[in-house]
Order: C-alpha cells, then sequence, then structure tokens
C-alpha cells in the first residue's frame, strides 16, 4: 500500500510539473491570427499563452521561463484543418468503395492513428473530421484516445457516421438483392430523422453533417437530397443541443435549401451561383471550398498538372472560388484531405493562395477564421489566456505560402510535441 500511495504521489508530481511548464518563445516573427509582427516574444506557462507582444511588455517573471531560441521562423497559431477524414486514405492508394467494404475497421483505425499523429507533426493541432465513411462510431474512440494521451494526435470535432438520404449515397452498382453496407447513415422523414440526430449526437457527434445533395441523379449526375423541410428539422434538432449543421453540397439547389434551413458551412461548392454566394454572405453561412480534393481526384484521372490543360473541373472551381471570395462569403480552410494523403494538409493552402486568396488571408482561415466559424473560442490566435496551440515554420508564410511546409516547432496545449 506504501509503495502504490508513493507511485500515485510521483505520478501527481510529474502531472503538476508538466502542468506548469514554462516556455519563453522567441521567434524571428509572430502571425496572430490576424497580422504579423516582428520582434514579438511569446510566454506560455502550463496549457496556455501568458503573454504575447515586444519584450519590454512582457511581465518578469516570462524571463524565469525555458527560452526557445526560433532564429528565422515565424510562430503561428496550430492549424485547424477544417474538412478531414481520417479513417479515409489516398483514392489512388485504395478506391473509396474498398476502403468502406473491404477494409475491416479495426484496420482503418490503426491507420487512422498515423494519419493522427502526421497531422499533428505538420502543423494542424485540431481538425474537423467530416465523416467515418462507413466505419460507424469509430472516430469516438479514436478522440478519447488523443484527448487522454494515449496516442499522439490534433484535437479532433467530429461528425460521427453523417446523414444521407436513403438511396442516394455509396457505395452503388451492386444488385439490388443485396443491402450493401453505405458510407453515412441513412435516415428520412420526421421520425427518423430525429432519432437519427440524436443518436448520433448520443454517441459523441460534436456537429451533424449532412449531404444536402449527391451524384444519385439520372446518369449520375449531383442532385438534392433530403427537401428543405428535412434540413430544417436537423437543424433545428442539432441547434437544441447546441451542436451546428453542416452541409455537403456542390448544386446550387442544395446549397440554397441547406443554406435556407441554417446549416453554418456549406462543404464544397463547386456549383455556387453569384445568388447562391449573395445569400451565404447574407446569411452568413462559410464556404469550406476542398480544393486540393477536386485537384487530387483529377489528378488520379490522368491529369499530370503543370503539363495538360486544366480539366472543365478545376477551371469551374476556380471560377466559383474566385465568385465565392468576391461576394464577401467567408472562406473556411478545409482540403477533404483522406482524398489526398495525411500530412499533406498545407496542400490546400497553397492551392488557396493560387486561386485568388493573399497568404495572409490564407493563413486567417486556417487559424482565426476557423475557430470563429468552428466555435473553437480558445484557439486560433496568439494572445494572452488562450491554448498555447502553436507552430513555428522556417521563413515568413505571409510572403511565401511555402513556408508553411518547413514546420520546425509543434506545441498543443503547451508541451512540446515536435521540437526544433
Amino acid at each position: 500500500m506504501r509503495r502504490l500511495l508513493l507511485l500515485c504521489l510521483g505520478l501527481l508530481a510529474v502531472v503538476q510539473l508538466r502542468a506548469q511548464n514554462s516556455y519563453l518563445l522567441q521567434p524571428a516573427r509572430v502571425f496572430d491570427g490576424e497580422s504579423i509582427h516582428t520582434g514579438w516574444l511569446v510566454w506560455v506557462k502550463g496549457q496556455r499563452i501568458m503573454a504575447a507582444g515586444p519584450p519590454a511588455s512582457l511581465p518578469a517573471e516570462a524571463r524565469q521561463a525555458q527560452v526557445l531560441d526560433l532564429p528565422g521562423m515565424t510562430l503561428l497559431p496550430g492549424l485547424i484543418e477544417g474538412h478531414s477524414h481520417l479513417l479515409l486514405h489516398p483514392y489512388n492508394e485504395t478506391p473509396w468503395d474498398d476502403q468502406v467494404l473491404k477494409e475491416p475497421r479495426a484496420y482503418r483505425v490503426a491507420r487512422a492513428t498515423k494519419h493522427a499523429e502526421l497531422t499533428l507533426l505538420n502543423g494542424f493541432t485540431t481538425v474537423r473530421d467530416l465523416g467515418t465513411e462507413g466505419a460507424e462510431y469509430d472516430d469516438v474512440g479514436l478522440k478519447r484516445a488523443i484527448d487522454e494521451g494515449v496516442i499522439p494526435g490534433p484535437r479532433m470535432l467530429i461528425a460521427t457516421r453523417a446523414l444521407i438520404a436513403t438511396g442516394s449515397y455509396a457505395p452503388k452498382g451492386f444488385s439490388p438483392d443485396l443491402a450493401v453496407p453505405q458510407g453515412a447513415e441513412e435516415a428520412d422523414g420526421h421520425d427518423n430523422l430525429i432519432k437519427a440526430v440524436r443518436t448520433q449526437i448520443s454517441k459523441g457527434a460534436d456537429l451533424i453533417k449532412v449531404y444536402a445533395d449527391y451524384r444519385w441523379g439520372p446518369g449520375g449526375t449531383a442532385q438534392p437530397t433530403f427537401t428543405e423541410e428535412e434540413l430544417r428539422l436537423i437543424v433545428e434538432i442539432a441547434r437544441s443541443s447546441g451542436r451546428p449543421v453542416v452541409a455537403h453540397a456542390s448544386t446550387a439547389e442544395g446549397m440554397r435549401r441547406a443554406i435556407q434551413a441554417g446549416v453554418e458551412t456549406i462543404e464544397h461548392g463547386d456549383g455556387g451561383t453569384p445568388e447562391i454566394w449573395k445569400l451565404m454572405q447574407e446569411k452568413g453561412v462559410a464556404l469550406c471550398p476542398t480544393l486540393a480534393a477536386g485537384e487530387a481526384i483529377s489528378q488520379y484521372r490522368g491529369w499530370k498538372k503543370g503539363v495538360d490543360p486544366a480539366p472543365e473541373r478545376v477551371q469551374q472551381k476556380k471560377k466559383t472560388f474566385r465568385q465565392a471570395k468576391d461576394a464577401g462569403v467567408t472562406i473556411c480552410f478545409g482540403g477533404d484531405v483522406g482524398v489526398y494523403a495525411h500530412g499533406d494538409n498545407a496542400r490546400e493552402l497553397e492551392l488557396m493562395v493560387e486561386y485568388g486568396m493573399t497568404p495572409t488571408e490564407v493563413l486567417q482561415s486556417g487559424t482565426s477564421v476557423n475557430a470563429r466559424v468552428f466555435h473553437l473560442e480558445e484557439l486560433g490566435k496568439v494572445t494572452p489566456g488562450f491554448l498555447a496551440d502553436l507552430v513555428a515554420v522556417e521563413g515568413d508564410p505571409t510572403q511565401a505560402i511555402g513556408a508553411i511546409r518547413k514546420v520546425q516547432l509543434v506545441m498543443k496545449g503547451g508541451q512540446i510535441v515536435k521540437a526544433p
């Protein structure tokens, strides 16, 4: 008993010591989530940022902290990935249908643990994971394992199974005599939708994701799925629990129904029109454009970027992205990573610049904008009182976005998970 007591006391002392880690970070510059500041220092104690600013502005206690010298580097908030699928891996490795139907869920979870680690080590300290794609509620356990320190990974906002209208999603193409497992939960009508939303919430969903349209029209064309009335019901039930609803939508009508129903973000938005962008801006609905996924799929189909002319899909996406930006729609950072490799999340940031945003606007999207849109009130900025999720990269990504790939330091909740 005495030995057990001593062990417990020792463990408590370690926990307390870790909780009180104190660091003084000295980069060349700080991007605070809004703008760049040269010569700033940042003091971290325990899990939080205690001070940030010019050296003279920091309290005397900060000088007693362990100094982390970061010459030539930019310190910024931990990046927030807005659209990930940790339980998927690139479709050129294994087609989506085969991942859903042929890969054991235990195998998919094992892969997801590696995906989570790669995501974190590349500076993405939070992800909004928008559906397990046939892996039921396995994101709940993955999130718990990360939160409890069992495995390394980013903070997670999870959607669990997501919601689809019966017959609208995939896998498809099988005998009508077979009941084929789907990549999300089928539900329709008043009672069934209420039960499905409440069940997903009870299992651990932080948000509800709906597929407002999908490729179930004649010839596989994208068409709306849920009625506007059904979408309003989903939003009403989720909102009564304090949770938002987000919508996969690529058609103008699917987007319109979802926006009018009260969703908070539109995922993809490929077929948006000037009228739709105006409606989104008026309603305060944000766009998560997933540029990288669209380009990745085109490349899997044979497009050689930089050699071949851009496919119509890519050209159209560039057009609608610029329209949305010019209309004043809030642009989130989210690439639909899982379609392409986890850890390569920066691919979306680079494309956002290529498609028309400035590097500073892109960094804002990946930090303070995503934090605001996703209701992450203690993340996304380098400011006193916020959680110390911080990343240091070589160079200045506000001048050249490619610098965001040169990650030297990653800190999550005041704990160093990658050091220079």
